[in-house]
């Protein structure tokens, strides 16, 4: 029997929203789902896709990228090579920067609107630089990264692994986060990982109620 490359097993990306793409997990990232919006004034990735041919391929025939966003340290792979083939500009937190030693980066501090459409939020905890993308089209979408992240049971909640950073310092990111979405339109939120917990979806609806409900005093106590 023949076998097939991995490149070639790879699956396209899907449609999420009008204008916004899923990436199939990305085992680089330890299954981390990267995001590119497309827009008249350029895409934007959010977080490193699987870095195969037809992945470039499907991101020439999109009009290529713009600027890559990356919500936290573990999102970093093939950032170098992205930059050197899209000419892109990189987003990252001035805190993680340094991991990019071969790469022009844009660091960011507390907040940054990035375009008219835009804005990046740091939300520490998960890693030190960690941070959440708000995008203000279809009628506002929050992509997480991994500072929230579906459950088994399909809810929406901050995790606690081995590798979290800061517990209590990503607890309080949640309530900045709250406050932030507060005075915006939030109508979907897209995780950075878990998705295979969503059931065949890639966005959470009614997210500004789902993140408005958060319980976060209880999760002090969070063991996961």
């Amino acid at each position: 029997m023949i076998s097939i490359p991995v490149a070639q097993q790879q699956k396209p990306p899907r449609l999420v929203l009008p204008m916004v793409y899923g990436f199939p997990p990305n085992r680089e990232t330890l299954g981390g789902t990267a995001y590119l919006i497309v827009e008249n004034d350029g895409n934007t990735l959010i977080d490193s896709p699987p870095w195969t041919d037809s992945s470039q391929n499907w991101l020439r025939e999109q009009g290529g990228v713009q600027r890559l966003i990356l919500t936290h340290r573990g999102a970093i792979a093939h950032v170098r090579e992205m930059q050197r083939t899209f000419n892109c500009e990189v987003i990252i937190h001035a805190q993680e920067a340094y991991l990019l030693p071969q790469v022009t980066v844009t660091p960011f501090n507390h907040h940054l609107a990035i375009s008219e459409t835009l804005e990046i939020l740091w939300t520490p905890g998960h890693s030190p630089g960690s941070a959440c993308v708000y995008w203000s089209g279809q009628g506002g979408v929050l992509f997480s990264g991994r500072h929230l992240l579906p459950t088994p049971t399909g809810e929406l909640a901050p995790m606690k692994t081995a590798t979290t950073f800061h517990w209590p310092r990503q607890l309080r990111s949640v309530e900045a986060l709250k406050a932030f979405c507060r005075q915006k339109s939030l109508s979907y939120l897209c995780p950075g990982a878990n998705i295979g917990f969503l059931r065949g979806t890639l966005a959470i609806a009614n997210a500004q109620a789902v993140l408005q409900e958060l319980p976060v005093d209880s999760l002090l106590t969070n063991k996961v």
